[in-house]
């Protein structure tokens, strides 16, 4: 049987829909939790609101909540809005993620000889214009003469 995949003469993997590294505002749109032997983690695809240019973009990432962990989901949790009682009671309800929204921080990295999305950090939607102007005034710095 033959399949058709538009684009797939094009596709280098040097990217991601454009994300090799940066600050996006996303929307949780999927969660899966794996288990991989002893690392469990979370598997999330994003939707990508902002910036504007690549905004319906989607992207996947994997968060890990082993023991070692933990204070990466609860930064995660905690910036994107997830309920606080629940997180509290160290709960997760998966339903209850979906939908919410916040920025993150990517960057590509190896791991076991595989080119993956990594999930670097995390602010609340409500510092994404800040976040993006202070990228900004950095990029334009840094190119200017002293």
């Amino acid at each position: 049987m033959k399949r058709y995949f538009p684009g797939i003469a094009h596709a280098n993997g040097s990217t991601e829909n454009g994300l090799a590294h940066g600050f996006f505002l996303a929307r949780v749109e999927r969660v899966q939790y794996c288990r991989q032997g002893q690392k469990p983690s979370y598997l999330l695809l994003f939707k990508l609101l902002e910036p504007k240019s690549l905004a319906g973009h989607r992207f996947s990432a994997r968060l890990y909540c082993t023991p070692k962990t933990l204070w990466k989901l609860n930064w995660f949790l905690r910036d994107f809005g997830y309920d606080a009682e629940l997180l509290e009671r160290d709960e997760i309800d998966e339903k209850r993620l979906i939908g919410l929204s916040g920025v993150v921080k990517t960057t590509r990295t190896v791991l076991n000889g595989t080119c993956v999305l990594a999930l670097e950090g995390f602010a609340p939607s409500s510092q994404w214009q800040e976040l993006i102007r202070g990228v900004h005034d950095d990029a334009m710095g840094s190119g200017a003469s002293s």
